[in-house]
């Protein structure tokens, strides 16, 4: 069956998400090829595919509300505006998303199951890196995930199906890996569904804004990554992996998903006053 381009805003959901996935695939493999063919380095060569493949989908999108919503700032549509507004609530979401890591790791310092120690590296070059990190993630993702597949979610499904659909794929597409790294890190997905409820509740409590959630998201993987690379904790071995979490990761654990919950709620709560 043979899709125009501009009849496509009047397609079913699935349709248009099959066809944007598959034009940026096509954009992307000339691309992509060579530097699998070429570079050596695993972890260059996943750099480089991913740093393209990204150009690519914000340069599709662009190309996608000119010609399939008749929209040219489809960005803005979004909620990826340069605004002092949109500012303000990053900062506030980078805030949110530290603070919460560290009452997760505190509370868990206080009750005995986890002992604070002096950092293996420079913890300063941590924190910037960390930053760094959180920052390129929690764009990368929001954007992807809150502001494009959210945005033709909600176009076709009522609020209530586009949320729960937006969250299970969020984190369901975080286990494109090989099997034995899915069984490894399955009890995450829980949490991961967690965030995202939490993510759409924030951009709808910011009424579309993506500053919020991308401040979030980033506020949560930096205190993680600060945590976690600068190795200032360690397991005191008194509680379970399940409780605290597999592999270090807290939301592999009990208490990760506890604070999720917690956190969703706050969140959500804050939607349904708005």
């Amino acid at each position: 069956m043979k899709i125009n381009i501009f009849h496509l805003a009047q397609r079913p959901a699935p349709i248009r998400l099959g066809c944007f996935i598959l034009m940026l695939l096509l954009l992307w493999l000339p691309l992509a090829a060579p530097i699998y063919l070429l570079v050596d380095d695993s972890n260059l060569v996943s750099i480089l595919t991913m740093v393209v493949l990204y150009v690519e989908f914000i340069f599709l999108l662009t190309l996608w509300g000119k010609y399939v919503y008749q929209q040219p700032q489809i960005l803005r549509t979004y909620g990826l505006e340069f605004t002092r507004q949109n500012g303000v609530d990053l900062v506030r979401g980078l805030a949110m998303g530290i603070i919460n890591i560290l009452i997760l790791f505190g509370i868990q310092g206080l009750l005995g199951w986890l002992v604070w120690q002096q950092p293996k590296v420079f913890l300063l070059k941590i924190i910037l890196e960390g930053l760094l990190v959180g920052l390129g993630i929690g764009f990368a993702e929001e954007l992807l995930f809150r502001g494009w597949l959210l945005d033709e979610l909600q176009r076709d499904y009522k609020p209530g199906v586009a949320l729960w659909t937006n969250a299970i794929a969020f984190a369901t597409l975080h286990f494109i890996k090989p099997l034995e790294a899915i069984i490894h890190t399955l009890p995450q997905f829980p949490a991961l569904v967690l965030l995202g409820l939490t993510q759409v509740w924030a951009k709808r409590w910011r009424r579309g804004r993506l500053g919020l959630p991308i401040g979030l998201h980033c506020g949560l993987v930096w205190g993680y990554y600060i945590i976690n690379v600068g190795g200032i904790t360690k397991s005191s071995g008194q509680v379970a992996d399940w409780v605290t979490g597999v592999n270090n990761n807290p939301l592999q654990g009990l208490m990760g998903v506890v604070l999720m919950s917690v956190l969703a709620l706050g969140v959500r709560g804050r939607t349904v006053k708005n």
